[in-house]
């Protein structure tokens, strides 16, 4: 009779191997971009939390974006960050976790949104070698894209190349122990009428904040087609 032990063991093998992948996983009020030069997919109806890492170093394109009370009228409003990239060193598989550095909740999200300042933390309390390098990657707003003709900058594109080693912009002082990052500035767009621009924002925004799934999924097929 063969022995079953060396399938067992190859298959205990593999599982311990699976089992070894570390993960990241970030509040609902930031959202994943690109992972080590790759689009991190994710949509408007289903946010992405947790990454899955295996060991090693890797560069993760985040940014802040919540929806915040406007300043201005009982309604509500999106702010969203510049992406940053975090270079985080993996050596082993631990649940790491990425927070404001102010605590759990953001009292000036528009402040932060300008250069959001974050911690990454293991859950198990250990020591964490990974930095923060802010950028000036810009998107031109959907409303711009949508009634002024601008182009803007493909943000996914840009991200993946900046975490598949290209260079960025601002870098901050490294967390734990860090690499030289290149500075370099990107271009940014302008609405041609940005207060046009902002006004039909604010309108649209709110429009989205009260219409249902089906109604938004329907605007969002035809909107695609208009750029």
């Amino acid at each position: 009779m063969k022995s079953i032990k060396p399938i067992t063991a190859l298959i205990a093998l593999l599982g311990a191997s699976s089992a070894m992948a570390a993960n990241l996983k970030i509040p609902m009020s930031f959202e994943y971009l690109a992972l080590d030069g790759k689009k991190v997919e994710g949509s408007l109806f289903n946010h992405k939390s947790d990454l899955e890492l295996s060991e090693g170093t890797h560069k993760i394109a985040i940014r802040y974006h919540d929806m915040v009370q406007d300043d201005f009228s009982d309604s509500e409003s999106f702010v969203k960050s510049s992406p940053f990239i975090v270079t985080l060193a993996v050596d082993g598989d631990y649940e790491y976790q990425l927070q404001p550095a102010e605590g759990e909740i953001i009292k000036k999200p528009k402040s932060f949104a300008k250069s959001p300042a974050v911690v990454i933390s293991r859950v198990d309390g250990g020591n964490v070698n990974y930095k923060v390098t802010q950028t000036d990657i810009t998107e031109s707003s959907f409303v711009s894209k949508l009634f002024n003709g601008d182009s803007g900058q493909d943000i996914e594109a840009a991200t993946a190349a900046a975490t598949g080693g290209a260079a960025v912009a601002r870098s901050t002082a490294p967390a734990q122990q860090a690499t030289t990052v290149e500075a370099v500035t990107l271009p940014a767009k302008l609405p041609a009428n940005p207060s046009d621009a902002d006004h039909a924002q604010q309108m649209l925004q709110y429009w989205w904040l009260h219409a249902d799934e089906k109604t938004r999924k329907e605007f969002m097929s035809w909107a695609i087609q208009q750029l």
